[in-house]
């Protein structure tokens, strides 16, 4: 037989690899305390929050303004006078006035017809204005405030021949106390009103 040189038995045969190298050792880590940057994240995410509160502040704000404005929150008056909350603020001059605006509750207003013995001065009044109703039993007895700057919410359209002796309709705005007083009064005395 014909002997073979070493270069063709590594062509023919299976080829035999180097030993693998082995791992190196395993070497331990050294313990250190957990790492800490001042001033990082921490200062950023409290100045976010910062100004989230802020940002909620001035839209709350701002809310409250609008709605104090626009009359749209809901009708507070201070006492019987049946102005709402918001106009009643939007006439305060003084700083004083406003915190007592802010302070009383609100209160539900309704609408009270109220007749007038005077038609003529009925005729004088539109929609939006302000009156005090004044009541008085006769000419001698001394006459008594029963609202004051109350609303005019209505006056209604009296008819060519209607009779001017009864008076004169008007409906105001007015907290409902205040109602109940103007419909007993106006039927035992005569009611009048002051433009305010």
């Amino acid at each position: 037989m014909r002997s073979r040189s070493p270069s063709s038995v590594d062509s023919l045969g299976p080829s035999v690899s180097p030993r693998p190298v082995p791992a190196p050792a395993p070497c331990g880590v050294p313990a250190f305390p957990p790492l800490r940057v001042r001033g990082g994240g921490g200062h950023r995410m409290w100045r976010a929050a910062w100004r989230r509160r802020r940002a909620m502040a001035a839209g709350l704000a701002l809310t409250a303004a609008v709605l104090a404005v626009s009359g749209f929150g809901g009708g507070g008056s201070r006492g019987g006078d049946g102005g709402t909350g918001a106009e009643a603020a939007g006439a305060a001059a003084s700083t004083a006035g406003a915190a007592r605006e802010r302070a009383s509750p609100p209160v539900r207003l309704v609408s009270a017809p109220v007749r007038i013995a005077d038609a003529e001065t009925v005729r004088l009044l539109r929609p939006g204005d302000r009156v005090d109703v004044i009541a008085s039993a006769g000419s001698g007895t001394d006459a008594r405030v029963l609202a004051r700057s109350a609303r005019v919410a209505q006056v209604p359209q009296t008819s060519a021949g209607s009779p001017t002796e009864s008076g004169a309709l008007v409906v105001l705005s007015v907290p409902r106390a205040t109602a109940a007083t103007l419909a007993g009064a106006g039927a035992s005395a005569g009611l009048a009103v002051i433009l305010c």
